[in-house]
């Protein structure tokens, strides 16, 4: 029996503090964690007492790896996942639009619903330890929790590159890439608490000149190396475009690429090229949820999803079996419906604090 709270909600100062406190399992996002950020974090807003928000993992391996899709899993055949991602949706748009300093420290994995509870924020910190994802594609899913709009601001084609492929980069590539905003040693979170915490008023301009102090050059982001070829190849028309595109570049590279995105769900790359695509029509974060929940739901209710879950988390085989298991077997027809409104979808702009 573990006796200890999944999350932790404190006050430091000025400063609001929330760690997500399950290290065995990464810190993964639990229905219940969430149901109990959300309300703090809109008491927050509102607490002339409070300036920022601090938000941190428990241990040394992670920030938090995604959603707890064990348990999605266990509850499969429920209403859980609609349940889940509509309470993790609203949180993530209070999130994007909370009115004052909220700073992310992305020091671990950070994946999936670590990203949504990270990125949204107005400062986002990476460190030596980082490792950060959207994986989502290779379980079934896409990549969700607002990745429709934070994947579309990166330059070029690397939200593109990054959607599809679930690419696993270090502090440098996120920076480089538009995910973090500053890098900072592991060692130093804590002295960074104290001093966010004793320094009085706080507000961006104060918290963007504290950090500053901490912070240092990640380096040379790996990325960088094939931003050329990845801006050529992932700027087709279709998922089909992208691989063609990969095969003619004929490089050790472009053959990598082509192996990740052989294993993922030809139903999840088609349905994220075209949120990708999408996403930047979408003007507000309210409705770029609105769509995602749609998709979500939808994807719910189908298999590859579980069967994603059952390969990669539950069984470990690594060989799931996808409905259908080929692109040229994936419909328009059949992607429409993840887009058409869902039964009972939240109204997401309520969520929205600023």
């Amino acid at each position: 029996m573990n006796d200890e709270p999944e999350l932790l909600l404190e006050t430091r100062g000025r400063v609001g503090l929330i760690t997500l406190n399950k290290p065995k399992a990464l810190n993964a996002l639990s229905m219940n964690m969430i149901e109990l950020m959300h309300p703090q974090l809109l008491a927050w807003a509102k607490d002339d007492a409070i300036d920022a928000v601090v938000i941190q993992g428990t241990g040394d391996k992670a920030f938090c790896a995604g959603g707890d899709i064990r348990d999605m899993y266990e509850q499969r055949g429920t209403d859980f996942g609609a349940v889940y991602y509509a309470a993790e949706y609203l949180l993530n748009v209070s999130i994007h639009t909370f009115p004052k300093p909220y700073i992310a420290l992305m020091d671990g994995v950070t994946m999936g619903g670590g990203a949504g509870v990270s990125i949204h924020g107005s400062h986002r910190i990476a460190s030596e330890r980082t490792l950060f994802a959207m994986p989502e594609t290779g379980i079934g899913l896409f990549p969700d929790i607002g990745a429709s709009w934070f994947l579309s601001c990166c330059p070029g084609q690397i939200g593109m590159y990054l959607g599809l492929t679930g690419l696993r980069m270090h502090a440098a590539d996120t920076l480089y890439a538009g995910i973090g905003d500053f890098y900072m040693e592991s060692s130093r979170n804590e002295e960074l608490l104290a001093a966010l915490a004793t320094a009085g008023s706080l507000d961006e301009y104060s918290v963007n000149a504290l950090l500053k102090t901490f912070t240092s050059d990640p380096g040379v982001p790996p990325l960088a190396e094939h931003r050329e070829e990845i801006d050529r190849c992932f700027a087709g028309d279709s998922v089909e475009a992208i691989l063609a595109a990969l095969e003619n570049e004929d490089t050790d590279w472009a053959r990598t690429q082509l192996k990740y995105l052989a294993h993922k769900s030809p139903t999840a790359l088609k349905l994220t090229f075209r949120q990708l695509r999408l996403g930047p029509k979408i003007e507000s974060i309210a409705d770029i949820m609105k769509m995602e929940y749609r998709m979500a739901h939808r994807t719910y209710r189908g298999v590859d999803l579980f069967e994603g879950i059952r390969a990669v988390v539950i069984d470990k085989d690594g060989a799931p079996q996808w409905q259908p298991d080929t692109l040229a077997a994936v419909r328009d027809a059949d992607l429409d419906e993840y887009f058409v409104p869902a039964p009972g979808e939240p109204d997401f702009s309520q969520a929205e604090l600023s």
